[in-house]
């Protein structure tokens, strides 16, 4: 398989950090230390897989304004490469603010640059002259302000018709409208797949000898599988955070355990998973070590404080106790 893969950001941002001891409302705070990095789902995917070794990785999405220009310095200095389109306006800041005396963390999130027609035609563009060269696209994250949903059905569809694969980590109408462009990849959390499979949640089970974690894997294991089967999606994974992940991928649905840990920051555990997932994916590792990749550098993550940070020597330690099974 080709091993050039995209990472797709539309909504680009620059992840700041505050950190802070203590915090109380109306007065004046003095930040500790601030650390400020090219953020955003696809991003984050980018630099795992950086970290990770893999040596063919370009992220696009848009960008905009000085705040897009910071994005696109700070990919570039961590090694990876770039290929944005620039539009109007600013990119965001996404502001967390962490008290470590109080253990509490705050996101404020700006909304972003206002995307035009126009701007989602030069995307389009952009990302059918890069799907010519990469086997895998992984298209992560929210759609920013004036882009239409069905955006991403019609990107997905430009890198099938181009030979490549696409990965797709988004949530609600995007996730809805995306899933028609037939990805070769879902990973919606436990919060982003409720809404819209509650109607297939298992309610028939008895319940006396089973406890509501047991229960609760079983639901979302038959959500994804019929998910799989209605979409025609080949691979669909639903994360639980301390249950680890469900799987659906052909015909045969997995279970991966993740041992216990002391989580620091589970923020970009799951676009630690996916990069994971297809670093192993891209060198035709069969399914479960690919869903061991994933784990493993999900799980490393949230030992960082900084989202999409996986240490080498966490991931080959965890690589070690990650188990996969088939699961019914």
């Amino acid at each position: 398989m080709n091993q050039g893969i995209v990472t797709v950001t539309l909504n680009a941002a620059i992840d700041k950090t505050y950190y802070m001891n203590g915090w109380s409302t109306g007065t004046v705070m003095r930040v500790d230390r601030i650390h400020a990095i090219a953020g955003g789902k696809g991003l984050n995917v980018s630099r795992v897989l950086h970290q990770l070794g893999h040596p063919e990785v370009t992220a696009t999405g848009f960008t905009a304004g000085y705040n897009g220009q910071f994005i696109v310095r700070a990919a570039e200095s961590e090694g990876f490469g770039t290929d944005f389109v620039s539009i109007e306006g600013e990119s965001r800041v996404c502001l967390s603010i962490v008290d470590e005396e109080n253990h509490t963390f705050t996101e404020v999130l700006e909304p972003g640059p206002l995307v035009t027609p126009e701007d989602e035609e030069r995307m389009k563009s952009k990302i059918g002259d890069l799907a010519q060269k990469a086997g895998l696209i992984i298209i992560s994250g929210s759609l920013p302000r004036g882009c239409r949903p069905e955006l991403y059905t019609e990107l997905i569809e430009i890198c099938s018709s181009h030979g490549s694969e696409v990965f797709l980590d988004t949530s609600g109408a995007a996730l809805v409208e995306g899933m028609k462009g037939k990805p070769g990849f879902i990973k919606p959390n436990e919060d982003e797949i409720k809404p819209w499979l509650n109607d297939i949640i298992v309610a028939d089970r008895n319940t006396d000898s089973e406890s509501d974690a047991e229960v609760s894997l079983h639901n979302y294991g038959a959500a994804i599988q019929k998910l799989a089967k209605d979409t025609g999606i080949s691979r669909v994974i639903v994360t639980l955070g301390a249950l680890g992940a469900l799987a659906c991928i052909g015909d045969t649905v997995y279970r991966v355990h993740i041992p216990r840990m002391n989580i620091v920051n589970p923020v970009g555990s799951g676009d630690s998973f996916v990069a994971g997932y297809a670093f192993a994916h891209v060198r035709n590792m069969p399914a479960m070590e690919c869903l061991c990749y994933a784990a493993a550098a999900g799980s490393a993550n949230a030992l960082n404080p900084t989202a999409g940070c996986v240490v080498p020597t966490d991931f080959g330690r965890l690589l070690e106790q990650i188990k996969v099974e088939p699961w019914s």
